[in-house]
C-alpha cells in the first residue's frame, strides 16, 4: 500500500475542522475506503504499519519529549479491546499503558470528572491507549440522564480546553470513533451470547444500553461536532470491517508519529574511545 493511497484513505474518516457530524451520512462498513485497500492486502499492510509503529515508539521513548494520547470510543463490541491488541500489542511495554475507564468509584465522585483522567495523561516518551475515556462524561451522563443538561452541554467546552492544555504541554492526541451499525453490534452480541469462546465478554449490561442505541448515536454525534479540533482532531473509523478498521487506526497514527519527526537522542558524554573491560 503506497503513501499516498494510504494519506487518500485516512483522509476519508478524517473529521473536518467545523465540520457538523451526522452519523447517518457516515458508512460503517467502509465502502468508500475499498477503493484504497482490500481485505487480502490489509494483513501486510497492517504488517508494515505495525512495524513502523514499534519502531516510532522505541525513537519516542529513547528522546523522552512527545507524550502520546490515543483515546478510543465506540459503542459496545465495535473492537476497543481488539485494536489495542492488534495495533499496539507489539508496542514495548516499558513506555505503553491502557487504561480502561470504568464507572467512577466513590473517591473519583468526589472530585470533578476530569480529575481521574488527568492522572492518567502520558508522561514525556510514554503511550497511553485510553479505553472509553473522558468523553464518557458527555455519552453515557447524558443518555441516562446522570446529571442535567445544564452540566453535560458545558463540559464540551471544558473538555476542548482540558485537550488543548494538554497539547501545548507536548501531547499528541489521536482520537477515534469506531463506529458500527446497530445490525453489526446485534450480530456480535450474538455470538458472545453462543459461542462458548467468547461468553465471558457477555454483558447483560450490554444488552441494556442497546435499548438507547438511538440516544447515543445523538450523543456521539454532538460529542464528535463540538470536540473535533485543530489540535486534537476525531476519526470516525469505519467498524463493521475489523481488518479496516485495524488498518486505518495503525495507518493515522503512524503517520501522525512521523509528522513529530522523532530522533534518537545524541550520546551525552560519550567518550568513543573508552575501552569496555574485559571480564575473565
Amino acid at each position: 500500500m503506497s503513501m499516498k493511497k494510504l494519506d487518500d484513505l485516512l483522509a476519508l474518516v478524517r473529521v473536518r475542522a467545523g465540520q457538523r457530524v451526522a452519523l447517518r451520512q457516515r458508512d460503517p462498513d467502509g465502502e468508500a475506503c475499498l477503493k484504497y485497500i482490500d481485505k487480502d492486502a490489509a494483513p501486510q499492510a497492517l504488517g508494515l504499519l505495525c512495524r513502523k509503529l514499534a519502531k516510532l515508539q522505541e525513537i519516542i521513548y529513547a528522546e523522552h519529549k512527545h507524550k502520546i494520547l490515543i483515546v478510543l470510543q465506540a459503542m459496545d463490541t465495535a473492537g476497543k479491546d481488539s485494536v489495542i491488541r492488534h495495533v499496539f500489542g507489539s508496542l514495548n511495554p516499558l513506555g505503553v499503558r491502557a487504561i480502561n475507564f470504568r464507572a467512577p468509584t466513590l473517591t473519583e465522585l468526589d472530585h470533578d470528572y476530569l480529575w481521574r483522567v488527568h492522572a492518567q495523561a502520558p508522561g514525556k516518551g510514554e503511550f497511553v491507549v485510553f479505553n472509553r475515556s473522558h468523553y464518557e462524561d458527555v455519552l453515557v451522563v447524558r443518555v441516562r440522564e446522570y446529571v442535567t443538561p445544564q452540566i453535560w452541554k458545558r463540559r464540551y467546552e471544558q473538555i476542548n480546553d482540558f485537550e488543548r492544555m494538554l497539547c501545548a504541554e507536548g501531547t499528541t492526541i489521536l482520537k477515534f470513533f469506531l463506529q458500527i451499525s446497530a445490525s453489526e453490534q446485534k450480530k456480535r452480541l450474538e455470538e458472545r451470547r453462543d459461542n462458548p469462546r467468547k461468553q465471558w465478554k457477555f454483558r447483560h449490561e450490554d444488552i441494556e444500553e442497546r435499548k438507547f442505541w438511538l440516544q447515543y448515536q445523538t450523543a456521539y454525534a454532538a460529542a464528535l461536532t463540538k470536540t473535533n479540533t485543530v489540535w486534537s482532531p476525531w476519526h470516525i473509523v469505519p467498524a463493521n470491517r475489523k481488518w479496516l478498521r485495524d488498518l486505518i487506526v495503525a495507518g493515522s497514527v503512524v503517520r501522525a508519529l512521523e509528522n513529530l519527526r522523532p530522533r534518537l537522542p545524541a550520546a551525552s558524554g560519550m567518550d568513543t574511545e573508552v575501552e569496555i573491560p574485559a571480564v575473565d
